[in-house]
């Protein structure tokens, strides 16, 4: 069986050593979080976001708006924290009601502030090379995988999906550690053949099992980014599965991340990273 990426006990580690580090600082890092309208995913996620930013001793400002608000108010209240020194790091939660434009929102972010790495500015940062804020959850796939495989140079690469948020930049990260990375999506032909010669293989199309055993290269190392709610054996109740067939992957490869438990703490915890990132590079330290 493969070995099991423990996405949850790094992230711990990785907020401990964070929060060390915020400890040692003459000033307190602050992050703003803007939660729109009433999603109670988001809610939840925006609650987990505040409590984490607090126990690593940062500032952690919550911005509750009605779902209602307007794009123009929206837009001044992301201007205000551009200019507020004692946030760092601003993050507009997704999805936005369906009235706004998000792309709009995004935009107006200072590069320097935003710690989600949605700015067309840190994209293009990512792809030159350049240093900038990274998206979390790419940013938490690369960090396990250099924690097993800290010399990746030359290894072979598939990433299946290819988002803004997920796909392209994780291929970029896996680029500047010198693998060879191909992307796949939906319209690749012959997607299982193309992922049998992968050493690395990140799953990231939100299809519930999409990839299964037979696609996975022996001893490969298998990031499955994907959280998908599907129905349990118990009726009216639902499960957490991810983007592989977990139990077959698991019998080939030889790491593979779980769902729940793997990606999934890691994105918090970069979030965290990212605004103690921001902080350093705006106060000059």
């Amino acid at each position: 069986m493969a070995e099991i990426i423990d996405g949850k006990a790094f992230a711990a580690n990785l907020r401990a050593q964070i929060a060390a580090e915020v400890a040692g600082l003459p000033y307190k890092p602050g992050l703003a979080v803007v939660l729109v309208g009433e999603d109670p995913a988001s809610k939840v996620y925006v609650a987990n976001k505040a409590k984490q930013t607090v126990e690593v001793g940062m500032a952690s400002f919550e911005h509750k708006l009605s779902g209602d608000t307007t794009q123009a108010d929206l837009l001044a209240l992301v201007r205000r924290l551009n200019d507020d020194p004692k946030v760092h790091g601003i993050l507009v939660q997704l999805p936005l009601p369906k009235h706004l434009n998000a792309d709009e929102v995004i935009a107006a972010i200072s590069p320097d502030k935003d710690v989600d790495g949605l700015t067309v500015v840190n994209a293009g940062r990512l792809a030159a090379g350049l240093p900038g804020l990274v998206p979390c959850t790419p940013l938490g796939c690369i960090l396990l995988l250099e924690d097993r495989i800290p010399d990746m140079t030359g290894l072979n690469a598939v990433v299946i999906g290819r988002s803004n948020l997920v796909g392209k930049p994780i291929a970029q990260l896996l680029l500047q550690k010198n693998c060879t990375v191909t992307m796949a999506h939906s319209k690749t032909r012959d997607l299982p053949g193309l992922c049998r010669t992968a050493d690395i293989l990140v799953a990231a199309v939100g299809r519930p099992e999409m990839v299964k055993g037979d696609w996975v290269k022996p001893g490969a190392s298998v990031i499955d980014v994907g959280i998908n709610r599907v129905p349990a054996q118990t009726a009216g109740k639902t499960r957490l599965v991810g983007d592989v067939a977990y139990q077959e992957a698991a019998g080939v490869a030889g790491a593979i991340t779980p769902v729940p438990g793997g990606v999934g703490p890691m994105t918090i915890a970069c979030l965290l990273r990212n605004t103690l990132t921001a902080a350093k590079r705006q106060e000059g330290r």
